[in-house]
């Protein structure tokens, strides 16, 4: 998750456009009063746009899911699609941030597209690709559910604590530590999936077999991995230090 915050959520100075105007209140008024065609697309900032392909990337990994569940299990080829999408999200997402702050541009606009993007891309896109290849048991569509929450609520409070003075900040005014980890961490979900793939543990062969198959409790063992990351997402106590 980039570091695009409002530049009045911590106490220093707004950063100012070219004009000296406070670049997220001009957008601001753009996105009140512009009525024009097209004024959407003309209040959006540059990093803006870029967060927008972290969102893309997340849509046609869950796309590339849906397509495998609909096409012959043999071929994988969607699988390898809805898999390669998601570190290209993780680029823009890290793109966004530094152009926000190569151009001096921030704004809660753009802070909330990059946790919208992110929950789409680092939270259920994972959990869609995790259904494809096998986790299809009422229970593991409940739990891929509660991990799909956890990125939601870890997000939630992300833009909440980044506007408050909570969290110690350095002389730059960027946030010393996460709270729980980011939501891209998930790739690493993502990447021991892709490796279940390449060695044909998908559907009937997913690791861990299946749990009381035939009860109403049936489940993947292997959904565990998706409930611990979600609750390390919302730990409060455990901080990681930001690079």
């Amino acid at each position: 998750m980039s570091k695009r915050t409002s530049g009045a959520s911590n106490g220093a100075a707004p950063k100012t456009s070219a004009a000296g105007e406070p670049s997220y209140d001009k957008q601001k008024a753009l996105l009140s009063t512009a009525t024009g065609h097209f004024s959407l697309l003309k209040a959006l900032h540059m990093a803006d746009y870029i967060t927008e392909l972290n969102g893309f990337c997340g849509i046609m990994s869950i796309f590339s899911s849906l397509r495998y569940c609909l096409g012959d299990p043999a071929d994988k080829t969607n699988l390898y699609l809805a898999l390669a999408f998601l570190p290209f999200g993780l680029f823009f997402d890290f793109m966004d941030g530094r152009v926000a702050r190569w151009r001096k541009k921030s704004s809660m606009m753009g802070q909330e597209l990059d946790s919208l993007a992110d929950l789409i891309s680092f939270s259920l896109a994972p959990a869609c690709v995790a259904l494809s290849i096998g986790l299809r048991t009422t229970l593991d569509h409940v739990l891929l559910a509660a991990f799909v929450l956890c990125g939601l609520t870890r997000l939630a409070r992300f833009n909440v604590t980044a506007s408050s003075g909570d969290i110690p900040k350095d002389a730059s005014g960027k946030a010393s530590y996460f709270e729980g980890t980011p939501v891209p961490t998930t790739l690493g979900l993502d990447a021991l999936m892709a490796w279940w793939v390449s060695r044909g543990w998908v559907l009937d062969q997913v690791p861990g077999g299946i749990w009381f198959e035939g009860s109403v409790i049936e489940v993947h063992p292997v959904i565990a991995l998706f409930v611990v990351h979600g609750c390390l997402m919302c730990s409060k106590t455990l901080h990681v230090p930001k690079p």
